[in-house]
């Protein structure tokens, strides 16, 4: 799914990773990066490979904070269906975030399921 982005999609890059819109936005100016290399799980890159996905992370949320200005970010991988993945292919999620996106952020990516141990203040029982 990702290994046939036209160049035109990609964003920024560098040798071992690059970046694109998210076809399935959580929110206006949602981006993966990628590694080059196919892999399945972000466990799975190189050293090499995490340090230049990481370096886009950077590179993008400068590029959303001139484009969109967010005023906060997600930034995120799911590895593993049970973590949410359906496209297996290592990616991050680079989301930026809006106030009142949501009712109540707090917690941030807490609020996927109930805690084990309650977070402080999210009003869980």
């Amino acid at each position: 799914m990702f290994c046939k982005l036209p160049e035109i999609a990609i964003l920024v890059q560098n040798d071992l990773a690059l970046a694109f819109f998210d076809k399935f936005p959580v929110n206006e100016g949602h981006v993966l990066i990628i590694p080059k290399r196919h892999v399945a799980s972000f466990f799975d890159l190189t050293e090499e490979e995490v340090l230049g996905t990481w370096r886009l992370v950077q590179e993008v949320k400068d590029l959303l904070d001139s484009r969109f200005h967010p005023i906060a970010y997600n930034v995120g991988v799911n590895v593993g269906a049970a973590a949410g993945q359906s496209v297996f292919h290592a990616h991050i999620h680079v989301i930026p975030r809006y106030e009142g996106d949501v009712t109540n952020p707090l917690g941030g990516v807490r609020n996927v399921k109930k805690s084990i141990v309650p977070y402080a203040g999210d009003g869980e029982k």
